[in-house]
């Protein structure tokens, strides 16, 4: 058990028959009435976000998680699929549960939110920043920015489309954040 004044982000907690952890909070003070917490929580289960307003104070019942490390293999009808570098035991692991699918390569190492006490994977995290490859985009024209933006659209080794500098040629290697999916530097 634990209160309000415990939250932080990344707190796993147990509310409404699910796991959820919690994204932001903010403490309230107002000048009139009690003091609550306004949070935005998201299931581990199902990935939905959703806002709650609990009171200054109030008993929740906090979730024990554990971090591993967990090597990306391949992907199959049932999902992602998983070894854990310790153990070298697989694990299957649902789209929602992971934060950025589409930037998974194999051999990635990711982190894994565990349940400490039933072992379930709860959520997943690549790293902030992967290295990936342009495989297609078009040479990009001096002057060609009529909008003012200096962008174009790079497709990179696993699929995704991003938005990359007029510079940046087929067969350069980029890094992209992983948490908004866009360009950050061309690796030397």
């Amino acid at each position: 058990m634990a209160s309000t004044s415990e939250f932080r982000n990344g707190l796993c907690i147990k509310f409404n028959h699910d796991i959820y952890q919690v994204v932001e909070f903010l403490h309230v003070k107002p000048g009139k009435g009690a003091a609550f917490v306004r949070t935005k929580l998201k299931s581990m289960t199902n990935g939905r976000v959703l806002e709650n307003t609990f009171p200054a104070g109030a008993k929740i019942d906090t979730v024990r998680v554990e971090t591993r490390e967990l090597q990306y293999l391949y992907q199959d009808d049932l999902g992602f699929n998983f070894m854990d570098s310790e153990s070298f035991e697989q694990f299957s692991v649902e789209e929602h549960k992971i934060n950025a699918p589409r930037f998974l390569k194999e051999g990635a190492v990711c982190l894994a939110l565990v349940n400490s006490e039933d072992e379930n994977i709860l959520g997943l995290e690549l790293p902030h920043m992967v290295e990936m490859e342009v495989t297609y985009t078009e040479p990009g024209l001096k002057g060609d920015t009529a909008s003012g933006s200096a962008l174009k659209p790079a497709v990179v080794d696993n699929g995704p489309s991003v938005q990359v500098p007029l510079f940046v040629n087929q067969g350069d290697r980029i890094r992209i954040d992983t948490r908004t999916g866009d360009y950050v530097e061309r690796v030397k």
